[in-house]
């Protein structure tokens, strides 16, 4: 009888465990989203007519991607600044170009370019195929002598069939090169984070704190950062001076350089939040180590104040706001993706 009394108190003590258990987590439960709450999720993302995606266009994609052999000295590829494994950016303050060279801008992530409408920090490629070109084309960058690669890739076996296969009837051109790139580079894509889940109307998904950040980040009153990172990709595809300081000598103009109005002067494009957690440090110099930095940043209202936009300003979050919302950035994580450099035609 002792025997059997134990064994029931000790089924009672893990019923009773259970049911505390359950009652935690349901008063952790994010509050149901709204029919408002839908319009972050994100559609697959948009093609032009002239480069469809294909399994074969893919393929050759990845490839030239990876393949060091387009840079000028035969080091660099797309993936070395792009590496997946640092969500396809770098995780340097600033990039590093060809010969060991620091560039003064901070490499932005790959993830999402496809729902860009311009590229770039300054905005000045228009397409995701003339982006990829650009750091080819840069010498300070992967400085690609375009001569000598397309006259590479046409001499090798493996590259000419990947091409007829995913461009019959073009050439082997800077065009088809671009076409290519883009084309892989639109197979980054994060839109199932815990976030989206809770959207859909998974009550799991995501937690109380998450859901407070959530508030925090969509409230003009609070962290108002919905001002510039609005829409399903979480960015404007605008251009905004946030009040970053600069070291003297290290200034930078920014969309400026493109389009001089003063009110681009020292403004850069607002970046995608979607896995923002994975593409530490931030901003256009890289000078914020942590997402914790971020929110300092905007909370004291930025540092250079001198043509700073008028959407950041100094922001009344207490401790708890700035960590919710934090928390809540993390939620815009997506499933890990990783990309194998493949085996590169011989």
């Amino acid at each position: 009888m002792s025997s059997m009394t134990s064994q029931a108190a000790r089924a009672g003590a893990l019923m009773a465990g259970i049911v505390v258990a359950m009652a935690v987590g349901a008063a952790d439960l994010a509050p149901a989203p709204t029919e408002q709450d839908r319009v972050w999720l994100l559609g697959a993302p948009p093609e032009p007519d002239d480069n469809r995606s294909t399994p074969e266009r893919i393929e050759l994609g990845r490839a030239l991607f990876f393949d060091p052999r387009l840079s000028g000295n035969g080091t660099l590829s797309c993936g070395t600044c792009h590496n997946p494994a640092l969500g396809w950016s770098d995780g340097l303050r600033t990039g590093v170009g060809i010969n060991g060279t620091v560039l003064g801008r901070a490499t932005p992530t790959v993830v999402n370019t496809a729902y860009n409408t311009q590229f770039m920090w300054d905005g000045r490629k228009k397409s995701l195929e003339d982006q990829a070109l650009g750091p080819m084309k840069t010498p300070e960058e992967m400085k690609t002598d375009f001569g000598a690669a397309i006259k590479m890739l046409g001499s090798i076996e493996g590259y000419r069939a990947l091409f007829a296969r995913a461009y019959p009837n073009e050439p082997i051109n800077e065009d088809t090169v671009a076409k290519a790139i883009a084309a892989f580079e639109r197979t980054v894509v994060s839109r199932d984070s815990r976030f989206d889940r809770w959207v859909q109307g998974d009550r799991y998904a995501i937690n109380q704190q998450e859901w407070r950040g959530y508030q925090v980040f969509k409230e003009p009153a609070k962290g108002n950062c919905a001002a510039c990172h609005s829409g399903p990709n979480f960015t404007d595809n605008g251009y905004h001076n946030i009040g970053i300081a600069h070291a003297p000598g290290a200034e930078d103009a920014g969309r400026y350089k493109i389009r001089p109005l003063a009110s681009m002067k020292g403004a850069f494009k607002t970046p995608t939040l979607r896995d923002v957690e994975l593409t530490a440090p931030y901003f256009h110099n890289g000078t914020a180590a942590t997402l914790s930095e971020v929110v300092e940043h905007y909370a004291r209202g930025g540092d250079d104040r001198s043509n700073v936009s008028k959407d950041v300003r100094r922001l009344d979050l207490s401790e708890q706001d700035k960590a919710d919302l934090v928390a809540f950035m993390k939620a815009l994580t997506g499933p890990t993706r990783t990309a194998s450099i493949p085996a590169l035609p011989q």
